[in-house]
């Protein structure tokens, strides 16, 4: 079957970090052999045969939405506010069994895919290619569009109309802890939410004092435009509660909470409205901004030069840090000769992707964060949880690295399936309990017998020979068997256990128990 766009750039899913999603961020939380922290990038196996466009998640969440290249979504991680499009009394959404979802079980017109994804605290926005969105978690401050509930247990449009009464056509979303905001296909930005801290960016936060001497904010249940740019918007980024946005000439515009200096303002003031950044508003042309970012309490710049520029606090110690964040723009010293593609910001984590100056051709992953609790650096099992200064990503070295999603206990990778590093890097989780006799034929004939192909989503082994149609030699590349192609995104342990009883049927004996038969991926 011909891929609908053979030319879209895909790639394939890498996870490391905390996999404990209802645990994730909360004291004492240890992880354990059913829920590991993964000390280096590892193939999700779940995801191992989808090919996915985009991945989705941000510094102050625990779920994650990954965008495959048909448009369906596959969603994971925590649940606990219904943010998956589950009610809050189901369970967190495990990635080895991703939720899937498309356009038109939510009621889309036919051939609508999904495009883009934004995670909040404790809610999700799906946006499609007709520019429709929808959202579904916690909305008690209106931050999912609707008006003020609890929550919004399964995913509902939203939509967004502009002040001349015209439906807006949604191309890209980010969301905080407490609010959301969009870009349209005309440039428009629209937020709803919490006005707290101005990071709605309409003037006023709205702030008075209610019965019981209680205090309230500004709360919009349904998109508004909000203006202050000079050209179209085309990037923008959320943090807990700032918003950062990029528009077609370079320009950079923050707005929301000031503390830390995380506006780069020179400043601590919340800003109500968007305001413009002076780092890249002069008259050097190279100065100007290709790719905006917001972490927690900092945001980042990179501009057409590919320097990468950082304000607010970014770590605990030293320059930086809370008694002295950076307060306004300032480019990192350790990378300041590399040209930056590509720019995240997690929990406590830095990320840029660049061109590898020792090998030709190939890109270096570059990581750095202070406080890293459940390897979300990924820097390997022997290396230190955290790096207080940029290094390269040693795990991920001749890796094809083309976009990253940083979490706030977790990171996503994705990655082109090519080379031996890409083979050679380890899957979540080890181990899947596969056969260890040839699936066809259900005869193990040694070391000596006939060649044999293991799936690279379930390691269940094949004998070249009974193959349909038989190989001759391992091909190169990615193989997969006909159960794993026919079921993308399905649970690993549930093909393993069909292929294992198909094995043990043929050969006359029991089904064994799940840790009866292990084998370790070589």
């Amino acid at each position: 079957m011909a891929d609908p766009d053979s030319s879209q750039d895909w790639g394939r899913l890498l996870l490391c970090g905390g996999t404990d999603w209802a645990r994730l961020g909360r004291k004492n939380a240890k992880a354990d052999e059913e829920h590991p922290d993964l000390a280096e990038p590892h193939i999700l196996r779940s995801l191992a045969n989808v090919k996915i466009i985009s991945c989705h998640t941000s510094a102050h969440s625990c779920h994650s939405v990954a965008i495959d290249i048909d448009g369906t979504a596959w969603l994971f991680g925590r649940n606990g506010s219904g943010c998956l499009g589950e009610p809050s009394t189901t369970e967190d959404i495990s990635e080895h069994s991703p939720k899937r979802l498309t356009p038109a079980q939510l009621g889309a017109a036919p051939g609508d895919k999904f495009v883009h994804a934004a995670c909040g605290r404790h809610h999700t926005i799906l946006v499609s290619s007709s520019g429709q969105i929808w959202t579904a978690g916690i909305n008690t401050v209106g931050q999912c569009g609707h008006p003020v509930c609890l929550e919004v247990p399964t995913f509902k449009a939203v939509d967004v109309v502009s002040e001349s009464g015209v439906k807006e056509r949604v191309v890209q979303a980010t969301a905080g802890i407490s609010f959301s905001a969009l870009i349209t296909a005309s440039g428009k930005v629209f937020t709803f939410g919490s006005g707290e801290k101005g990071q709605l960016g309409i003037g006023k936060t709205g702030e008075r004092i209610i019965t019981g001497g209680k205090i309230v904010f500004e709360v919009v249940t349904e998109p508004i435009e909000i203006g202050g740019f000079e050209n179209k918007v085309v990037q923008i980024c959320a943090g807990q509660q700032h918003c950062i946005a990029l528009d077609s000439a370079g320009l950079v515009y923050v707005w929301g909470y000031g503390g830390y200096c995380r506006l780069g303002l020179s400043n601590q003031v919340d800003e109500l409205r968007p305001k413009l950044v002076p780092n890249f508003a002069g008259p050097n042309e190279h100065l100007r901004a290709t790719i905006v970012c917001a972490g927690p309490s900092n945001s980042v710049v990179v501009d057409r030069q590919g320097m990468y520029w950082m304000a607010g606090k970014w770590k605990n110690t030293g320059e930086g840090s809370s008694g002295s964040p950076y307060s306004s723009y300032r480019y990192m010293v350790d990378i300041q000769a590399c040209k930056m593609s590509f720019v995240a910001c997690g929990g406590v984590t830095h990320w840029a992707i660049t061109d590898d100056d020792e090998v030709e051709g190939q890109v270096m992953t570059v990581a750095w964060g202070q406080n890293a609790a459940n390897y979300e650096l990924g820097l390997g099992p022997d290396e230190p949880k955290s790096a207080t200064k940029p290094t390269r990503h040693i795990p991920l070295s001749g890796v094809d690295v083309f976009e990253i999603a940083a979490g706030q206990n977790h990171t996503l990778f994705l990655v082109r399936p090519n080379g031996e590093k890409y083979s050679d890097l380890p899957r979540h989780p080890v181990d899947v309990n596969p056969p260890e006799t040839c699936v066809e034929c259900g005869v193990d004939h040694g070391d000596d017998g006939p060649e044999v192909l293991e799936c690279e989503k379930c390691d269940a082994p094949y004998h070249l020979s009974c193959l349909t149609p038989p190989l001759e030699s391992v091909p190169d590349g990615e193989w997969f068997c006909t159960d794993c192609v026919e079921n993308p995104g399905a649970s690993v342990g549930a093909a393993v256990n069909k292929l294992q009883a198909k094995s043990l049927k043929r050969k006359g004996e029991p089904p064994s128990s799940p840790g009866q038969q292990k084998k370790k991926r070589q």
